[in-house]
């Protein structure tokens, strides 16, 4: 279609305004507005200091804004069965913790990507992460996926069947750690190619250190809710999960053996790539 834009409006007679002040008395307005407006920043500044006025929970749009709408209606290609899984897990009990659908969607084509063939999962609660690892990976692919509460898995294993990829699904109730240490034990350290830490924040580190060791070199970890609702910018003294969030956060940055990409989609998604 073509497009035909309108014109300019006609140009006007350039005429020399003015002036209503003298150029001293203009420079003495000036300097004054310039002292006032910073008088006023100084003020504001000690009211409110940085990170102090307000704690960021989202750096997107609200999730009913129609721009965000527009965005996830044109970009998403969420298998159905996967979608149910997800509307299921968003009815249970801190189901809104899970990994959102443009997460795992950007996930998946990670490991389509990279051709992954093995990956991780921490804290599989209904499995909708492992299911969208399971839909991208090959036939004979495979995700171990860690969970200590036998209820919720078992609310989504139907969904895992009807998709047709619960055989790739390889469900460890136990501690994630225990598993971690089993499979190094195993000698399978440099074999898996994805890995997801989306279990028990205190424990965080230790589940990077390990998955890391069990990625290949060129595989991808990600790490979803590392801005835990604002709460990194200023910890409180209690609270050990957001302390443990923020401690990891300035680990991975600081690690030479990864590169890394921290994402503000959902409560914040770190994305290490190994080297």
């Amino acid at each position: 279609m073509h497009v035909t834009w309108p014109l300019p409006p006609p140009a006007r007679a350039m005429t020399q305004p003015v002036p209503r002040f003298s150029v001293p008395t203009a420079l003495a307005l000036g300097s004054a507005a310039l002292g006032a407006a910073f008088a006023t920043g100084l003020f504001l500044g000690r009211r409110y200091p940085p990170w102090q006025s307000r704690q960021e929970k989202r750096l997107l749009p609200p999730e009913d804004s129609p721009l965000w709408q527009y965005l996830l209606s044109r970009s998403m290609r969420e298998h159905p069965t996967l979608r149910n899984l997800r509307l299921l897990t968003l009815e249970q009990p801190q189901g809104d913790s899970m990994m959102t659908c443009e997460q795992a969607q950007l996930l998946a084509n990670l490991a389509r990507l990279i051709k992954a063939k093995k990956a991780l999962d921490l804290g599989t609660f209904t499995g909708y992460s492992a299911l969208a690892l399971a839909l991208a990976l090959p036939p004979a692919g495979r995700v171990v996926t860690c969970e200590v509460d036998p209820g919720p898995p078992e609310l989504g294993r139907p969904l895992w069947r009807q998709a047709e990829e619960e055989h790739k699904i390889d469900l460890r109730l136990q501690p994630a750690l225990e598993t971690l240490n089993e499979l190094l034990a195993a000698g399978e350290a440099g074999t898996f190619d994805v890995a997801v830490v989306d279990a028990d924040k205190e424990n965080c580190a230790a589940y990077y250190e390990r998955c890391l060791r069990l990625l290949r070199p060129g595989g991808v970890l990600a790490i979803p809710s590392v801005l835990w609702h604002g709460e990194v910018l200023r910890p409180q003294q209690r609270d050990m999960v957001a302390q443990c969030v923020r401690n990891l956060n300035e680990r991975i940055l600081r690690d030479a053996r990864v590169h890394i990409s921290l994402l503000p989609l959902g409560d914040g998604l770190t994305l290490a790539f190994k080297i």
